[in-house]
């Protein structure tokens, strides 16, 4: 899920609510300019701002690190686990093609040991 870079923190709030993520990649002019996330909402609203009047591009992580798609589910985990991430974007040649969470790779590494035992 993406949002502008314009949309307020409230507008980002539903659609995280709405699509049962997160953590959304902040686009401008069909490019990853950023990413917001969950803790990024509750520090603005720990700051006392308006969620109806803040916008998502004075609150987001600009210039996020990315992964690319082939990237070792066990490399990701240990890298995201290193920084303190929770989400990271996942780009092949500049196109946006998602978002992965701890979640996502524990699930990942969770089904590979399965299949192992």
């Amino acid at each position: 899920m993406v949002i502008g870079k314009e949309a307020t923190l409230g507008d980002a709030a539903e659609a995280l609510v709405q699509d049962g993520v997160g953590s959304l990649g902040v686009i401008s002019d069909r490019t990853l300019v950023g990413i917001i996330t969950e803790r990024d909402l509750v520090r603005a609203l720990a700051a006392g701002v308006d969620p109806e009047a803040e916008i998502v591009a004075d609150w987001m992580a600009e210039a996020p690190d990315i992964f690319s798609p082939d990237i070792d589910v066990e490399e990701a985990a240990r890298w995201l686990l290193e920084v303190g991430y929770r989400h990271m974007p996942v780009m092949s040649e500049g196109e946006l093609l998602g978002i992965v969470s701890i979640r996502d790779l524990l699930w990942a590494l969770i089904g590979e040991s399965a299949g192992e035992a």
